[in-house]
């Protein structure tokens, strides 16, 4: 049958439910597991170890962009993975490895990889664990006993995990070597149920890290965003009785405190964002544990729960004090733009009146201007009449100079008069329409 075209990411979208397989394990097998957090200007060279150590051990390595990688490299397997903000490397080797005195830890997996090569990992490491994976059909488990001879005697936390296919065991702890320990004692568990497990309890740590990396940054914004809520109280007080010539002034710093707030908000809201996102994987994984309690033991649950729960909360709530102090400084920002804006129509009205007023003036001296522009202009043509009139009796004409001149007053100053009046008439349409420009 001939289908209709793919969709060009048909095939990957399918594969990611594929995607980093757990690894399948069979008892006895010790694990070491480490989480490191990279550069990320180093971001592109994430692959650049784990071929290293592929091609050392003459295997085929990762290829471009690859997000995970596993292979059996002879004296160890090896599983790497690349998430959003860390990347963890697995090494798996078989038995027990345990000392002549029982330490089950004396001898983990990772002796068996290249010391240089470990010591060359890029980025910072945020969790290290070994874990043990051993055969215990029926008999029960001492936990007193397996502190002493496996956890330095540490209070230890756990439980029946798989509705009773498993026991694991551990103390939440950095021991002296620097890696946390886990041990998983199976007693019907297939391999592959085995790896998923064993994942998952090493993951609770993992995520459990990453979300309380929040943790700090809400201890250090707790101080600031109090200081910036008695600010903006402050701020807020004063509006009540400020002055029109202090608006400026209180706009001013009002906005420096918006813009702190909000420097500071940009630089938290991806890592209360992620530590929600990491808190929530904590809690999954540890529901798909399926426990069942041990007697004088806390659960993985309720262990994590203890001190997790409110260090989230105290993240979200921090995160929540932003979010309402940024929605109080806008308010409060608008609320003073407002007054700001008020104040600026009343000073711009206030000019506009004056501008009224002076052209009222205006057209008053306008007016006068053009009643003495009729009289000096009446004046001027009487006298060209005038000396008309008496060159014209000099030269015989018979004409009195001094009639002629009084009778020409009043119809030279009617026609000057009307020819003014006039052009007013023909420019007034102009100013009218210009007028009406400037308002709209």
């Amino acid at each position: 049958m001939i289908l209709p075209g793919n969709h060009p990411q048909r095939f990957e979208l399918n594969d990611e439910v594929h995607a980093r397989p757990p690894e399948a394990l069979t008892a006895p097998q010790r694990i070491s597991y480490l989480v490191l957090i990279p550069d990320p200007a180093l971001a592109k060279a994430a692959t650049d170890p784990i071929a290293a150590l592929a091609l050392r051990f003459k295997v085929a390595g990762p290829g471009p962009g690859a997000n995970h990688f596993s292979a059996d490299l002879g004296a160890f397997r090896v599983k790497w993975e690349r998430h959003t903000e860390f990347s963890r490397y697995t090494f798996i080797v078989d038995g027990t490895g345990s000392s002549k005195d029982g330490n089950l830890f004396s001898n983990p997996a990772i002796n068996s990889v290249p010391e240089d090569w470990v010591a060359a990992l890029p980025g910072q490491l945020l969790f290290a664990a070994h874990a043990v994976l051993l055969d215990q059909p029926g008999s029960e488990i001492n936990p007193d006993a397996v502190s002493a001879q496996a956890f330095a005697g540490n209070g230890l936390a756990g439980s029946s995990i798989g509705n009773g296919a498993a026991t694991a065991l551990t103390d939440f702890r950095i021991h002296a070597d620097g890696f946390n320990r886990v041990l998983v004692c199976n007693r019907s568990m297939t391999p592959r149920q085995a790896g998923r497990m064993v994942q998952r309890l090493l993951e609770i740590d993992t995520y459990r890290l990453l979300a309380l990396l929040a943790f700090p940054v809400a201890r250090e914004l707790a101080p600031f965003v109090t200081t910036c809520e008695k600010e903006l109280a402050e701020i807020t007080a004063t509006l009540v009785g400020v002055t029109e010539t202090d608006e400026p002034v209180l706009l001013d710093r009002l906005t420096q405190l918006e813009a702190t707030i909000e420097s500071r908000r940009a630089t938290s809201h991806y890592r209360f964002g992620a530590a929600g996102a990491y808190y929530e994987l904590v809690r999954r994984r540890t529901q798909e544990l399926r426990e069942d309690r041990i007697a004088g033991l806390q659960t993985f649950q309720e262990f994590t729960e203890r001190r997790l729960a409110p260090a989230m909360n105290t993240c979200v709530a921090t995160a929540q004090r932003q979010l309402a102090l940024s929605e109080r400084v806008a308010r409060v920002s608008q609320l003073l733009s407002t007054r700001v804006n008020i104040t600026q129509e009343r000073q711009n009205r206030a000019v506009l009146e004056q501008m009224n007023s002076r052209a009222k003036l205006q057209l008053r001296l306008q007016e006068t201007v053009e009643g003495l522009s009729i009289a000096a202009v009446t004046y001027y043509i009487v006298g060209l009449i005038a000396y008309v009139a008496k060159g014209a009796k000099a030269s015989g004409v018979g004409l009195n100079a001094d009639v002629v001149t009084g009778l020409s007053i009043p119809v030279v100053l009617i026609v000057v008069a009307f020819g003014v009046r006039q052009i007013r008439r023909m420019v007034a349409p102009s100013s009218k329409k210009q007028r009406m420009w400037v308002r709209d």
